[in-house]
């Protein structure tokens, strides 16, 4: 049965929400922290470190700490410092590679020959695993694995990375730095109900005595269409708050604010998940009401953004209720023999594997600890 891991992608220190869901899964007995030197560039491990002041050491030591470094931009040993500086910790549990997609889009770019692309990928991971056994050697990590979406594409996908030699890689990184013994220990990949070709790798992993940690649980890739399996209510104060900003953008000066809520909920239902919506307001939708409200005197300017933050926020609830109704009705007969919501389904799903060792949720709200932990 797989246990929950507390994935910190998109936690920050300087959320006291972030922190206090962190603390709120140490309370309810979480084993594992997921994070990377990567998430918000560094800011997760210091949101980490955070919570962990109001532990004993005992209660801090029976929790795993997973990080990652970007294989691509960085290499392991001045990450692992810098993970150790951020989290506070003389050692990291398991300290893993990651982004070898963005080197696989890289080698086929420049349609590298398939046999001298594979190469080189192990060649990258080989001297990534030399420089793991030196730290583990040294007692600043434990362990070391890999997180990789590319483990979880078909076999004849040009984006597929084998997995098979990792271990011989391991072995043979181990014997040249004259350690008895590999450390390589854990596979983190994408596995939910909707993409189970991972499950293979999963598998191989586990004969192999290595543990798999599942990603993305609740972000699932079907017909190249990304759907969030989490349920959402209808916002109630939704269309009091768009009456509200077009009443008050009713005139010739903020016309282009009036057009844009207008616009803004036409299109609520035609998102198709609720990171199509995240990226069309940081690019476009903000941008557009910063310009409109430069022709406004900063008192009146101050008073609008308040009301167009409280705006934003039913817009986006009332975004995730329409996409939540789009996703049960096109994964509907995946989801047949569950009559649970979109998340115990998904998380059941997972739950069962028994190839899965942790599943990995991002949990920014305490609430949300307290549902997934309920799961």
């Amino acid at each position: 049965m797989a246990k929950i891991a507390f994935g910190t992608q998109r936690i920050s220190a300087h959320n006291p929400q972030h922190i206090q869901a962190l603390k709120e899964a140490i309370r309810s007995g979480i084993e594992m922290i997921d994070t990377s030197c990567t998430y918000l560039n560094g800011d997760a491990h210091r949101a980490i470190a955070l919570a962990f002041r109001e532990f004993d050491e005992a209660v801090c030591n029976e929790i795993e700490i997973v990080s990652k470094f970007d294989i691509v931009n960085s290499n392991a040993l001045e990450s692992v410092e810098l993970a150790l500086k951020d989290l506070e910790l003389e050692q990291i549990d398991c300290f893993m590679i990651e982004n070898l997609e963005t080197l696989m889009f890289k080698l086929i770019k420049e349609e590298v020959d398939v046999d001298e692309k594979l190469d080189e990928i192990n060649r990258v991971i080989y001297d990534a695993f030399l420089d793991l056994e030196n730290l583990v050697h040294s007692g600043k990590i434990l362990s070391y694995g890999i997180s990789a979406e590319n483990f979880s594409q078909a076999h004849n996908s040009e984006e597929f990375i084998p997995y098979e030699d990792l271990i011989t890689l391991a072995q043979s990184a181990a014997e040249e730095l004259k350690n008895e013994n590999h450390s390589f220990s854990t596979i983190e990949l994408p596995i939910n109900i909707l993409e189970v070709e991972g499950l293979k790798c999963a598998a191989w992993a586990k004969q192999k005595g290595l543990r798999v940690i599942s990603s993305r649980p609740l972000n699932a890739v079907y017909n190249n269409q990304m759907y969030r399996l989490a349920e959402y209510s209808e916002s109630h104060e939704y269309y009091h708050h768009l009456n509200e900003m077009l009443e008050i953008t009713d005139n010739d000066t903020l016309r282009g604010l009036y057009n844009l809520f207008e616009e803004l909920d036409d299109a609520k239902h035609k998102f198709g998940w609720i990171g199509d919506w995240e990226k069309f307001l940081y690019t476009q939708a903000l941008p557009h009401m910063k310009k409109s409200l430069e022709v406004v005197d900063e008192k009146n300017r101050e008073t609008m953004l308040s009301f167009i933050e409280l705006f934003l926020g039913e817009y986006q609830q009332m975004v995730k209720y329409e996409c939540c109704l789009k996703t049960k009705e096109t994964l509907k007969e995946f989801l047949s023999v569950c009559p649970e919501t979109l998340e115990v389904c998904a998380i059941g799903f997972l739950h069962e594997c028994q190839d899965i060792d942790y599943i990995a949720v991002g949990m920014r709200k305490s609430t949300y600890v307290n549902e997934i932990m309920r799961i």
